[in-house]
Protein backbone atom coordinates (compact mmCIF):
# COMPACT_ATOMS: atom_id res chain seq x y z
CA UNK A 1 0.00 0.00 0.00
CA UNK A 2 3.11 2.04 1.04
CA UNK A 3 4.52 1.59 -2.38
CA UNK A 4 1.28 2.55 -4.13
CA UNK A 5 0.64 5.56 -2.94
CA UNK A 6 3.78 6.29 -3.19
CA UNK A 7 3.76 5.81 -6.77
CA UNK A 8 0.67 7.65 -6.95
CA UNK A 9 2.47 10.98 -5.50
CA UNK A 10 5.46 10.16 -7.91
CA UNK A 11 3.03 10.17 -10.99
CA UNK A 12 0.66 13.49 -9.63
CA UNK A 13 3.64 15.36 -9.30
CA UNK A 14 5.39 14.09 -12.45
CA UNK A 15 2.28 14.95 -13.90
CA UNK A 16 2.15 18.45 -12.82
CA UNK A 17 5.60 18.99 -13.89
CA UNK A 18 4.25 17.36 -17.55
CA UNK A 19 1.46 20.43 -17.18
CA UNK A 20 3.60 23.11 -16.58
CA UNK A 21 5.07 22.54 -19.80
CA UNK A 22 2.66 20.96 -22.10
CA UNK A 23 0.81 24.14 -21.11
CA UNK A 24 2.61 26.11 -22.68
CA UNK A 25 3.24 23.85 -25.88
CA UNK A 26 -1.05 23.78 -25.54
CA UNK A 27 -0.63 27.42 -25.65
CA UNK A 28 1.65 28.02 -28.81
CA UNK A 29 0.47 24.89 -30.67
CA UNK A 30 -2.89 24.78 -29.99
CA UNK A 31 -4.51 28.65 -29.48
CA UNK A 32 -1.52 30.36 -32.12
CA UNK A 33 -0.80 27.20 -34.27
CA UNK A 34 2.67 27.30 -34.23
CA UNK A 35 4.48 23.96 -34.59
CA UNK A 36 7.17 24.57 -31.84
CA UNK A 37 9.75 21.59 -31.60
CA UNK A 38 12.39 23.84 -29.63
CA UNK A 39 9.54 24.04 -26.68
CA UNK A 40 12.27 21.28 -24.77
CA UNK A 41 14.93 23.35 -25.02
CA UNK A 42 12.96 26.05 -23.31
CA UNK A 43 12.87 23.88 -20.39
CA UNK A 44 16.36 22.84 -20.60
CA UNK A 45 16.99 26.65 -20.50
CA UNK A 46 14.99 27.36 -17.89
CA UNK A 47 16.61 24.50 -15.70
CA UNK A 48 20.14 25.79 -16.49
CA UNK A 49 19.49 29.25 -15.90
CA UNK A 50 17.65 27.96 -12.94
CA UNK A 51 21.01 26.29 -11.89
CA UNK A 52 23.23 29.41 -12.09
CA UNK A 53 20.81 31.26 -10.61
CA UNK A 54 20.30 29.22 -7.57
CA UNK A 55 24.53 29.56 -7.41
CA UNK A 56 24.58 33.03 -7.69
CA UNK A 57 21.86 33.96 -5.09
CA UNK A 58 21.98 30.88 -3.24
CA UNK A 59 18.04 30.88 -3.45
CA UNK A 60 15.86 28.46 -5.04
CA UNK A 61 12.44 30.68 -5.14
CA UNK A 62 14.90 33.49 -6.62
CA UNK A 63 15.71 31.02 -9.32
CA UNK A 64 12.48 30.37 -9.97
CA UNK A 65 11.57 34.07 -10.85
CA UNK A 66 14.52 34.93 -12.35
CA UNK A 67 15.43 31.80 -15.06
CA UNK A 68 12.39 32.35 -16.64
CA UNK A 69 12.77 36.02 -17.63
CA UNK A 70 15.80 35.13 -20.08
CA UNK A 71 13.88 32.25 -21.90
CA UNK A 72 11.04 34.40 -22.76
CA UNK A 73 13.22 36.80 -23.94
CA UNK A 74 15.10 34.55 -26.54
CA UNK A 75 11.62 33.09 -27.06
CA UNK A 76 10.31 36.63 -28.05
CA UNK A 77 13.25 37.49 -30.58
CA UNK A 78 12.97 34.04 -32.03
CA UNK A 79 9.17 34.48 -33.08
CA UNK A 80 9.73 38.34 -33.92
CA UNK A 81 12.97 37.38 -36.01
CA UNK A 82 12.23 33.98 -37.65
CA UNK A 83 8.70 32.13 -36.79
CA UNK A 84 7.25 35.58 -38.10
CA UNK A 85 8.30 35.46 -41.53
CA UNK A 86 6.02 31.90 -41.79
CA UNK A 87 2.91 32.45 -40.55
CA UNK A 88 0.33 31.46 -42.58
CA UNK A 89 3.03 28.77 -44.66
CA UNK A 90 2.97 25.16 -44.56
CA UNK A 91 3.63 24.15 -41.15
CA UNK A 92 6.70 21.98 -42.48
CA UNK A 93 8.87 24.96 -42.37
CA UNK A 94 8.09 25.88 -38.73
CA UNK A 95 8.94 21.74 -37.91
CA UNK A 96 12.32 23.01 -39.55
CA UNK A 97 12.89 26.11 -37.93
CA UNK A 98 12.14 24.75 -34.41
CA UNK A 99 13.79 21.75 -34.72
CA UNK A 100 17.52 23.29 -35.81
CA UNK A 101 16.80 26.14 -33.01
CA UNK A 102 16.58 22.89 -30.51
CA UNK A 103 19.87 22.15 -32.00
CA UNK A 104 21.15 25.43 -31.60
CA UNK A 105 20.25 25.51 -28.23
CA UNK A 106 21.64 22.20 -26.80
CA UNK A 107 24.95 22.99 -28.33
CA UNK A 108 24.68 26.46 -26.32
CA UNK A 109 23.97 24.88 -23.34
CA UNK A 110 27.17 22.45 -23.74
CA UNK A 111 28.54 25.38 -24.75
CA UNK A 112 28.21 26.75 -21.48
CA UNK A 113 27.99 24.51 -19.29
CA UNK A 114 29.54 21.88 -19.91
CA UNK A 115 27.82 17.97 -20.52
CA UNK A 116 27.73 16.90 -16.85
CA UNK A 117 24.66 16.44 -14.70
CA UNK A 118 23.87 18.83 -12.22
CA UNK A 119 20.90 18.91 -9.99
CA UNK A 120 19.20 21.63 -8.22
CA UNK A 121 18.87 21.78 -4.96
CA UNK A 122 15.43 21.46 -2.90
CA UNK A 123 14.99 24.52 -0.70
CA UNK A 124 15.79 23.77 3.19
CA UNK A 125 12.62 24.59 3.83
CA UNK A 126 11.41 21.94 2.08
CA UNK A 127 14.06 19.33 2.84
CA UNK A 128 11.59 17.35 5.32
CA UNK A 129 9.16 14.71 4.72
CA UNK A 130 5.21 14.32 5.95
CA UNK A 131 3.81 11.04 7.48
CA UNK A 132 0.39 10.43 5.19
CA UNK A 133 -1.84 7.74 5.59
CA UNK A 134 1.24 5.56 6.98
CA UNK A 135 3.52 6.51 4.42
CA UNK A 136 6.27 9.10 4.21
CA UNK A 137 6.52 11.64 1.47
CA UNK A 138 8.44 14.55 0.46
CA UNK A 139 7.63 18.14 1.48
CA UNK A 140 9.38 19.53 -1.76
CA UNK A 141 7.34 17.10 -4.04
CA UNK A 142 3.94 17.79 -2.46
CA UNK A 143 5.12 21.49 -2.99
CA UNK A 144 5.10 20.49 -6.39
CA UNK A 145 1.88 19.37 -6.44
CA UNK A 146 0.37 22.01 -4.59
CA UNK A 147 2.06 24.43 -7.18
CA UNK A 148 0.84 22.78 -9.97
CA UNK A 149 -2.56 22.76 -8.74
CA UNK A 150 -2.46 26.52 -8.18
CA UNK A 151 -0.93 27.25 -11.28
CA UNK A 152 -3.38 25.54 -13.24
CA UNK A 153 -6.09 27.23 -11.57
CA UNK A 154 -4.58 30.95 -12.26
CA UNK A 155 -3.64 29.90 -16.08
CA UNK A 156 -7.35 28.93 -16.46
CA UNK A 157 -8.63 32.41 -14.88
CA UNK A 158 -6.14 34.41 -17.01
CA UNK A 159 -7.41 33.24 -20.38
CA UNK A 160 -10.83 31.84 -19.88
CA UNK A 161 -11.73 34.92 -17.48
CA UNK A 162 -9.75 38.03 -18.35
CA UNK A 163 -9.94 40.85 -20.78
CA UNK A 164 -5.77 39.82 -21.72
CA UNK A 165 -7.09 36.26 -22.51
CA UNK A 166 -9.80 37.48 -24.63
CA UNK A 167 -7.32 39.41 -26.58
CA UNK A 168 -5.33 36.74 -27.59
CA UNK A 169 -8.23 34.57 -28.44
CA UNK A 170 -9.54 37.27 -30.23
CA UNK A 171 -6.34 37.96 -31.92
CA UNK A 172 -5.49 34.50 -33.05
CA UNK A 173 -9.11 33.46 -34.12
CA UNK A 174 -8.86 36.52 -36.59
CA UNK A 175 -5.95 38.41 -36.38
CA UNK A 176 -7.61 40.82 -39.33
CA UNK A 177 -10.66 41.65 -37.34
CA UNK A 178 -8.74 42.05 -34.02
CA UNK A 179 -6.62 44.71 -36.02
CA UNK A 180 -9.06 46.40 -37.17
CA UNK A 181 -10.84 47.08 -33.81
CA UNK A 182 -7.68 48.39 -32.38
CA UNK A 183 -5.51 45.41 -30.96
CA UNK A 184 -1.82 45.19 -31.34
CA UNK A 185 -1.78 41.45 -32.79
CA UNK A 186 1.99 40.97 -33.22
CA UNK A 187 2.49 41.73 -30.08
CA UNK A 188 0.01 39.70 -28.69
CA UNK A 189 1.28 36.74 -30.69
CA UNK A 190 4.91 37.43 -28.92
CA UNK A 191 3.60 37.71 -25.58
CA UNK A 192 1.52 34.57 -26.39
CA UNK A 193 4.79 32.96 -27.28
CA UNK A 194 7.26 34.05 -24.72
CA UNK A 195 4.66 33.71 -22.17
CA UNK A 196 4.92 29.60 -22.77
CA UNK A 197 8.33 29.83 -23.19
CA UNK A 198 8.77 31.02 -19.26
CA UNK A 199 5.83 28.67 -18.66
CA UNK A 200 8.60 25.82 -19.91
CA UNK A 201 11.56 27.22 -18.11
CA UNK A 202 9.49 27.42 -14.62
CA UNK A 203 8.98 23.59 -15.43
CA UNK A 204 12.65 23.54 -15.87
CA UNK A 205 13.83 25.24 -12.17
CA UNK A 206 10.97 23.37 -10.53
CA UNK A 207 11.77 19.89 -11.63
CA UNK A 208 15.51 20.69 -11.32
CA UNK A 209 15.76 18.34 -8.02
CA UNK A 210 13.71 15.71 -9.76
CA UNK A 211 14.58 15.20 -12.99
CA UNK A 212 18.08 16.86 -12.73
CA UNK A 213 19.52 18.87 -15.34
CA UNK A 214 21.52 17.90 -18.50
CA UNK A 215 21.84 18.68 -21.69
CA UNK A 216 19.24 16.17 -23.55
CA UNK A 217 16.72 16.64 -20.88
CA UNK A 218 14.60 18.75 -23.77
CA UNK A 219 14.13 15.74 -25.51
CA UNK A 220 13.16 13.31 -23.30
CA UNK A 221 10.46 15.68 -21.73
CA UNK A 222 8.96 16.72 -25.28
CA UNK A 223 7.63 13.89 -26.50
CA UNK A 224 5.13 13.16 -23.41
CA UNK A 225 4.60 16.45 -23.53
CA UNK A 226 3.02 16.19 -27.26
CA UNK A 227 1.26 13.07 -26.03
CA UNK A 228 -0.02 14.94 -23.62
CA UNK A 229 -1.86 17.57 -25.73
CA UNK A 230 -2.60 14.79 -28.20
CA UNK A 231 -4.69 13.48 -25.60
CA UNK A 232 -5.94 15.96 -23.58
CA UNK A 233 -6.70 17.79 -26.90
CA UNK A 234 -5.24 20.50 -29.16
CA UNK A 235 -5.54 24.25 -27.32
CA UNK A 236 -7.51 23.02 -24.52
CA UNK A 237 -5.67 24.11 -21.36
CA UNK A 238 -8.13 21.27 -19.00
CA UNK A 239 -7.70 18.46 -21.71
CA UNK A 240 -3.53 19.72 -20.74
CA UNK A 241 -3.64 19.49 -17.52
CA UNK A 242 -5.78 15.99 -17.46
CA UNK A 243 -3.76 14.55 -19.93
CA UNK A 244 -0.57 15.23 -17.98
CA UNK A 245 -1.76 13.42 -15.09
CA UNK A 246 -2.72 10.65 -16.90
CA UNK A 247 -0.06 10.07 -18.76
CA UNK A 248 2.36 10.66 -15.75
CA UNK A 249 0.33 8.46 -14.03
CA UNK A 250 0.66 5.98 -16.27
CA UNK A 251 4.28 6.33 -16.78
CA UNK A 252 5.20 6.25 -13.34
CA UNK A 253 3.45 3.09 -12.63
CA UNK A 254 4.41 1.74 -15.76
CA UNK A 255 8.11 2.31 -14.77
CA UNK A 256 7.39 0.69 -11.11
CA UNK A 257 5.59 -2.35 -12.35
CA UNK A 258 6.54 -3.31 -15.57
CA UNK A 259 9.31 -0.97 -16.42
CA UNK A 260 10.47 -2.91 -19.80
CA UNK A 261 6.61 -1.98 -20.96
CA UNK A 262 6.84 1.48 -19.52
CA UNK A 263 6.63 3.56 -23.14
CA UNK A 264 4.19 0.99 -24.86
CA UNK A 265 1.57 1.77 -21.89
CA UNK A 266 2.40 5.46 -22.10
CA UNK A 267 1.41 5.14 -26.27
CA UNK A 268 -1.30 2.90 -25.71
CA UNK A 269 -3.07 5.43 -23.19
CA UNK A 270 -2.94 7.94 -26.16
CA UNK A 271 -4.19 5.48 -28.91
CA UNK A 272 -7.15 4.38 -26.40
CA UNK A 273 -8.16 8.29 -26.05
CA UNK A 274 -7.93 8.91 -29.92
CA UNK A 275 -9.89 5.34 -30.97
CA UNK A 276 -12.73 6.86 -28.63
CA UNK A 277 -12.11 10.48 -28.98
CA UNK A 278 -9.81 11.58 -32.32
CA UNK A 279 -9.81 15.09 -31.31
CA UNK A 280 -8.49 14.44 -27.51
CA UNK A 281 -10.40 14.13 -24.56
CA UNK A 282 -11.18 17.88 -24.30
CA UNK A 283 -10.45 18.85 -28.28
CA UNK A 284 -12.86 20.38 -30.56
CA UNK A 285 -13.57 18.50 -33.84
CA UNK A 286 -13.08 20.08 -36.86
CA UNK A 287 -15.52 19.72 -39.35
CA UNK A 288 -14.48 20.47 -42.98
Amino acid sequence: MDLFLSQLVNGLVYGVLLFLLASGLSIIFGLMGVVNLAHGSFFMLGAFFGLSAVKWTGSFWYAMLLAPIPVALIAALMEVLFLRRLYGRQKLDQVLLTFGFSFIFTDLVEWGWGKDTFSIAEPPSLEDSFAILGGFFPSFRLAVLAFGLITALLLWILIDRTRAGAMVRAGVDDGATAMAIGLNVPLLLTTTFASGAALAALAGVVAGPILGVYSGVDVEVLIPAFIVIVVGGMGSLKGAFVGSLLIGITDTFGKAYLPEMAMFLTYMTMIFVLLARPSGLFGQAQIR
